[in-house]
């Protein structure tokens, strides 16, 4: 490895890692359906100053866009939805999904739907509430799945968006084994790809985590496809050009006291924490 990546390795000690689910789950404490569960009430107070959460799921058709193991989607089942769909393009999580809401007493009110999410084949004005937590800036074409989420809105629905900007100290979303905050804006991919594969590397999921991060060019070089970089200034762009009213917007700074600079053109992409927008659908 050259310098920038034994530096990076170096840097990465000094620092504690987050949280992360990858982790949790290696280390026997709960898988990721679970933590994804435990999670759900913290990411709807983004929206409590809007909706509370028995206008966003009680009695209503819910579609959890980019579920995951569908924690979370299994979470607003608890709250009184009268049916809940996650949505997610990876079959692997099914079983555990399938599982959790079992446990949770709610596989009667729940499904598990394998699709793209920029064509899912769904019903148009089939939902009441869709919901996207962190899936925004994971998908390949986002103003197309933001389209699709709409035509999947019912008149008088919702659509229910979070993510963190790119430039997020943790933005680059890989924080499962790089814990220096904002590593994305002092290294360059070509550096953080061999050094992230070097950190999880031992790791009993290494190829997992490898595979699902990590995608190749056409002409050899890698890359982090499991992300698209989505800033606040590109998000505002797109919801610009979208069929929809936009009744409430919010850019949730890192701490209190980072207020003024997660106010700041230009700076606010590094210290918002949560980019947070509620969707309405408009008649073309």
């Amino acid at each position: 490895m050259g310098f920038s990546e034994n530096l990076l390795v170096a840097l990465n000690r000094g620092f504690k890692l987050p949280v992360h689910p990858f982790n949790l789950q290696n280390d026997g404490a709960k898988t990721y359906a679970e933590w994804q569960f435990e999670k759900g009430a913290e990411t709807l107070r983004f929206y409590l100053a809007f909706a509370s959460a028995d206008e966003m799921f009680r009695g209503k058709t819910v579609l959890d866009v980019g579920c995951g193991a569908a924690g979370k989607t299994v979470y607003y089942a608890t709250l009184g939805a009268r049916r809940v769909v996650g949505l997610e393009i990876l079959e692997k999580y099914r079983a555990e999904a399938d599982a959790l809401a079992a446990q949770k007493g709610c596989a009667d009110r729940f499904e598990f739907v394998c699709a793209d999410a920029k064509d899912t084949g769904l019903p148009a004005a089939s939902f009441d509430t869709v919901i996207m937590n962190d899936a925004v800036e994971h998908v390949g074409d986002p103003e197309a799945v933001l389209r699709e989420c709409l035509r999947l809105t019912a008149p008088g629905g919702r659509l229910y968006l979070n993510f963190p900007p790119y430039y997020h100290p943790y933005g680059a979303h890989l924080s499962d084994a790089v814990a220096v905050p904002w590593v994305h804006a002092f290294f360059s991919e070509r550096t953080l790809v061999p050094v992230y594969k070097r950190l999880v590397r031992g790791l009993p999921d290494e190829a997992e985590r490898i595979d699902f991060r990590i995608s190749t060019r056409p002409d050899g070089t890698e890359y982090f496809s499991y992300i698209n970089h989505m800033t606040i200034r590109r998000f505002r762009r797109i919801l610009s050009a979208l069929p929809a009213r936009c009744p409430y917007y919010f850019e949730a700074p890192l701490r209190g006291f980072l207020t003024g600079p997660a106010r700041l053109p230009g700076l606010k992409e590094f210290f918002v924490k949560m980019v947070v927008a509620v969707l309405e659908p408009v008649a073309a």
